[in-house]
């Protein structure tokens, strides 16, 4: 079994994955403070790992956002509203001299990728030839799939395939799709994102107001790049997703005003060519996109 590690804006996840049937085992999670100290991230990081029955000697795959150099393991956050503390942080090195059983490596790799690839290869994305992945969270993560690879240019691709590098009215996308957007445009401090959607459900106006605009917009800013890939899925993940009857409605409608109409999947998705779902492995897509990873490299 592969050991792995998904860092979220606000949670770790440690597990051990299994790509022939599909198990994942020992999963741990862990909360995790986005404005802490580069000691409190990177000790919460390693005690979920810790956690985790992994042999001496393994490669582990590690889920992390972006800005990170993936290739020398190097946290590059700044001005995304989380892990600042890391930025400049060797993180490879850390894990390989700093967790109990030392791995023999560590393969690093964009979250978003790995949920999209998890979900490709198990989820929602299964059987389609080109897909878009958008994880929703503190910010908003993309993927854009071919052939089960992952591309970073092309017809419809954002630079470096990053929704979050494209702008909206003029401003960075994330200044309106993004958790401290949402929290800044409801106007109370006592409330997350998760009290807002819970009051939408209730009836409250203005808490409908502010989902729905913050998803309509992402879908009209995403329409048009998905046409131009000439995806065949869209799956999203992260923390907002589990709100799916909230986000759904709206990013739909987006979708279709952006030039990418899901078509009324009443009569049964097979017979559709298109089609935009909520992650089918239960926040396990990046844990398997991980493993694959991993797999690859050996």
């Amino acid at each position: 079994m592969i050991p792995v590690i998904e860092v979220g804006g606000t949670h770790v996840t440690a597990a051990l994955v299994d790509l022939a049937s599909g198990r994942i085992a020992h999963r741990t999670d862990r909360p995790l403070d986005p404005d802490g100290s580069a000691g409190e991230i990177l000790c919460a990081v390693r005690a979920c790992a810790d956690a985790v029955d992994a042999p001496a000697g393994a490669c582990w795959g590690v889920a992390v956002p972006g800005p990170f150099d993936y290739a020398k393991g190097i946290a590059l956050f700044a001005d995304v509203g989380k892990f600042a503390a890391l930025y400049g942080t060797d993180v490879r090195a850390d894990l390989l001299g700093g967790l109990r059983r030392r791995p023999a490596d560590v393969v690093f790799l964009n979250d978003a990728h790995a949920f999209l690839i998890g979900e490709w290869s198990a989820g929602a994305a299964r059987g389609h030839a080109r897909a878009v992945g958008i994880t929703l969270g503190t910010g908003v993560g993309s993927a854009f799939l071919a052939g089960g690879r992952i591309l970073d240019r092309g017809p419809g691709i954002p630079p470096e395939g990053r929704m979050d590098l494209t702008r909206l009215g003029g401003a960075p996308l994330e200044e309106t799709v993004s958790r401290r957007a949402i929290l800044a445009r409801f106007g109370d401090p006592a409330a997350d994102v998760r009290d807002i959607a819970e009051r939408a459900r209730a009836g409250q106006r203005r808490a409908r107001q502010v989902l729905d605009e913050t998803f309509g917009a992402l879908g009209r800013a995403l329409g048009p790049r998905i046409a131009a890939f000439e995806a065949s899925a869209v799956v999203v993940g992260g923390s907002m997703a589990r709100s799916w009857d909230l986000v759904a409605p709206a990013l739909n409608a987006g979708l279709a005003d952006g030039g990418w109409p899901v078509p009324d999947q009443a009569g049964g998705e097979e017979r559709h060519t298109r089609a935009m779902r909520p992650a089918g492995l239960a926040g396990n897509a990046a844990l398997v996109g991980a493993a694959r990873a991993v797999a690859a490299r050996e």
